[in-house]
């Protein structure tokens, strides 16, 4: 049965990708594993998403076993790609036994689609069948798709931020069904975390080497004690020194203080040190000698791992478990390319 669903999918990629719903995904190479069961838009939680550039896929890993339910975003900000590329790599490579876990690779659709003048549109890994690109998109909403930008943008809590901001999924949550596409794009993302009775909720981010926030976990108040053991797992197993912040009410608008006070879940944002986001000129952002892409894949992947096996010790009755992922160690064995599909 398991077989049967993975062949569906996979169909169904090679369906869309020729046109109508799936010309957003030409962006994009994504190779599902045998641990996907069932292909999903986030449309189908806001039809009015569905044939616009906001729409997006939504990858289902269903276990054999009954469990809790996590979902894990990349691609909230287009240019943040190690978040990208560790949800890529769980769509590619996990296998779930108990619970089921959503995965949304390009949580923004639109901002994949939108490049800086300065820096290359995409990022290359080299895999055993080739050279395998992959979208390098900017921190907000293309402008094609979304415009103008008001003087200012208003929160519905009352913050007030640059108009710009009206283009980050990350200041807009929880977003309106009919609002701007970014609102909707939030809004279906809440529908999906309250219809699915998500347990676990993930946002993964990256920041500039320089940033407070690089190498950080922040956490809605009611998630610390899963965020803080998780820190501290990573720790003894990885020798990396993380940071935790909790979410204060300075956070309105933002995925882990809104996730969380306004659905079950439990809400936590990772971010990671990219160097395409110093002021240095022409980093690479795969290769970089003292961030490699690898690194902070790794960091993505092992954190969200040591926060679900505390979350897993918490609620025995409601585990979410996996085949285990490659060491921190193994990660740094082999070119990065190696560990997704060829």
């Amino acid at each position: 049965m398991k077989m049967q669903k993975v062949a569906l999918v996979v169909l169904m990629l090679a369906l869309l990708i020729t046109g109508g719903a799936g010309a957003q995904m030409r962006y994009h190479d994504i190779r599902p594993g045998y641990g996907v069961t069932e292909l999903r838009w986030l449309s189908d939680y806001l039809p009015v998403l569905r044939n616009t550039p906001g729409d997006t896929p939504v990858y289902v890993l269903q276990g054999e076993q009954p469990g809790g339910s996590m979902l894990v975003l990349g691609g909230t900000h287009g240019d943040e790609i190690a978040g990208i590329m560790a949800a890529t790599w769980m769509v590619e490579r996990l296998s779930v036994q108990a619970g089921t876990i959503f995965v949304i690779p390009r949580a923004n659709n639109s901002a994949s689609t939108h490049h800086a003048a300065n820096r290359s549109p995409y990022i290359e890994l080299e895999t055993a069948s080739g050279t395998r690109r992959f979208a390098y998109g900017t921190r907000l909403t293309n402008p094609l798709h979304q415009a103008p930008d008001p003087a200012t943008y208003v929160h519905p809590a009352g913050r007030a931020a640059a108009g710009s901001e009206a283009r980050n999924l990350n200041r807009v949550h929880p977003g309106k069904a009919d609002g701007t596409l970014t609102e909707q794009i939030s809004f279906a993302i809440m529908e999906l975390i309250r219809n699915e009775k998500i347990d676990v909720a993930f946002d993964l981010h990256e920041a500039g080497p320089a940033s407070r926030l690089a190498n950080m976990i922040v956490s809605n108040p009611k998630s610390v004690n899963y965020a803080a053991e998780g820190l501290l797992i990573m720790e003894l197993e990885t020798n990396l020194t993380l940071k935790l912040e909790v979410s204060s009410g300075e956070f309105d608008g933002l995925s882990h203080r809104e996730w969380g006070d306004q659905t079950q879940a439990e809400a936590i944002l990772l971010e990671t040190p990219n160097p395409g986001q110093s002021s240095a000129n022409n980093v690479d952002v795969v290769n970089d000698s003292q961030y490699p892409l690898a690194t902070r894949v790794a960091t993505h992947l092992l954190t969200v791992q040591a926060i679900v096996s505390s979350w897993n010790g918490a609620n025995p009755g409601k585990k979410i478990v996996w085949e285990s992922m490659p060491t921190f160690e193994e990660f740094h064995s082999k070119p990065l390319g190696y560990f997704y599909n060829d």
